[in-house]
């Protein structure tokens, strides 16, 4: 049998996720965020830029001592004081980052492609001199010219770095340019190749997904897709994403996704949408009574992920959409019997009080409803007529 494929992620949370708006991190919440991490079965994480000062470089450190069971990493550019300022950081690999595309080229630096292959072939061996295992950062690779990305790999590897990093910084890619960049890539250099996407158009994770099956062995992702602008690729999506989807193996344990994510959001000062793909507080959540009474019946019917994966279950709620299934199934759960004859009338009750509220129907206000129900039932015989008007 074939060994499955092992796809690793690189948490950029404690970088990349920081540099979401207003969003700062205390040292104690980057040491308790990166152990949450580790404990979780992420296998990098690129720990911050020292470049941002003493402060930063602190943190960086604070992280370091604790010796997690992961790769640490510094991102830096592609310059010597960035590079001085990471080799105080106690972190063994480095990420050293310079754009790909003209455009950055021009307006960031002012210099072009060849000297950018300069840069790389000076710095590259400088980090390794200074003991570092090198990565190179190719910023806005996705607006490159694929000749010259090519010829970054090709220098890149030759300068002796071990993986080459391709940015779509602004988020301008679909799964489909995604996949073309990256087999490109993987066809054309022996190097490990990264992606690292954004949000920008809401593809983040499902370009990740298909730089996987393009051959990218490495992917990029924050906690929640915490991140500038709209954010990055979303590790509990790509991490489940490729065990559902049986593109390899992260290494990364499901269960323990929900709760990584909440260490973060309570940091993070930014509250999990209900309806967040894998770690929302909904989305095993059903109300529809048709898909509750399908679900009671086999679990397939409206189960495209088992929340069992993930340490999660089902749970139905009472609100306008039930039906008498979800009701029945509810009050049962409370060692209660619905009577046939008065699930009308409690469905019509529980309907009444769902549009009031805007709301769900909790189930010791079911309760009370069935009470209603039936005194209702007892005093006017016939209440479908009644309840109609």
């Amino acid at each position: 049998m074939t060994a499955a494929r092992r796809i690793h992620l690189n948490d950029t949370t404690l970088r990349d996720g920081e540099q979401s708006p207003g969003v700062a991190f205390s040292v104690a919440e980057k040491v308790a965020i990166a152990a949450a991490l580790a404990e979780a079965g992420v296998d990098e994480i690129e720990v911050g830029t020292p470049a941002m000062g003493a402060a930063e470089i602190e943190a960086i450190r604070a992280v370091a001592g604790l010796a997690p069971p992961v790769r640490l990493m510094a991102w830096c550019r592609m310059t010597e004081a960035d590079l001085r300022a990471a080799r105080s950081c106690g972190v063994p690999f480095v990420n050293l980052s310079i754009p790909m595309s003209d455009l950055q080229l021009s307006a960031k630096l002012g210099i072009g492609r060849e000297e950018a292959l300069a840069r790389i072939r000076r710095m590259v061996p400088m980090a390794l001199d200074a003991g570092f295992a090198v990565a190179v950062g190719g910023e806005d690779a996705s607006r490159a010219d694929p000749d010259h990305l090519k010829r970054v790999a090709e220098t890149a590897a030759m300068a002796g770095a071990f993986r080459l990093r391709l940015a779509d910084t602004v988020g301008i890619l679909d799964p489909f340019a995604t996949a073309r960049l990256v087999g490109d890539m993987v066809a054309a250099s022996d190097l490990a190749i990264e992606f690292h996407g954004h949000d920008d158009l809401g593809l983040a994770t499902a370009n990740s997904l298909a730089a996987v099956r393009a051959g990218a062995s490495h992917v990029s992702v924050t906690v929640c897709g915490l991140g500038e602008r709209a954010g990055n690729a979303a590790l509990e999506e790509v991490a489940v994403g490729v065990a559902r989807l049986g593109l390899g193996v992260s290494g990364v344990a499901l269960p323990a996704l929900t709760g990584l994510a909440e260490r973060v959001a309570r940091a993070a000062r930014r509250p999990i949408a209900a309806g967040k793909a894998i770690v929302g507080r909904d989305v095993f959540t059903h109300e529809s009574g048709i898909h509750v009474a399908a679900l009671l019946g086999a679990r397939e019917t409206y189960q495209g992920l088992d929340p069992a994966l993930i340490g999660r279950d089902h749970r139905f709620v009472v609100g306008k959409h039930s039906g008498q299934a979800a009701l029945a199934h509810v009050l049962a759960e409370r060692g209660l019997t619905l009577d046939p004859a008065v699930a009308p009338v409690l469905l019509a009750l529980v309907r009444h009080r769902a549009e009031a509220v805007k709301g769900t129907v909790p189930p010791d206000d079911l309760e009370r409803l069935l009470v209603e129900a039936a005194d209702f039932l007892d005093r006017e015989p016939g209440p479908d007529a009644r309840l109609a008007h």
